[in-house]
């Protein structure tokens, strides 16, 4: 498996809307995004169904004030991409690099792992 970094307006069009409306804290759109059996992934956990996703997103993060800058990409193969997010805040620890890796099929995100 070979990864490349590509430019961030590379990754593809569902997965820069979703890091849009992600960042602009917009559920609906985000969620909208999804396929109707796609699964996120974070801190071992695992939210199957846009209804649990939908839970997930709506409290990842309420907690904190936070900025969040995409510092890279990453194209994996024609169904996997990777953005890379730096995130600053009132979080433990204070900063932060994720990985977003992205399981992409038509025009909807499968999969979603989080991870550091």
């Amino acid at each position: 498996m070979s990864v490349s970094a590509i430019q961030p307006d590379q990754l593809p069009p569902v997965v820069r809307s979703y890091l849009t409306a992600h960042t602009a804290r917009d559920l609906d759109t985000a969620l909208r995004l999804f396929a109707p059996d796609a699964a996120v992934v974070d801190q071992g956990q695992t939210f199957r169904g846009v209804y649990e996703i939908g839970v997930f997103l709506g409290g990842a993060g309420a907690g904190f004030t936070y900025t969040t800058e995409l510092i890279g990409a990453q194209h994996v193969d024609d169904t996997h991409w990777i953005a890379t997010h730096r995130l600053e805040g009132d979080f433990p620890g204070g900063v932060a690099e994720l990985d977003y890796r992205f399981a992409v099929e038509g025009d909807l995100i499968t999969e979603l792992v989080i991870a550091p």
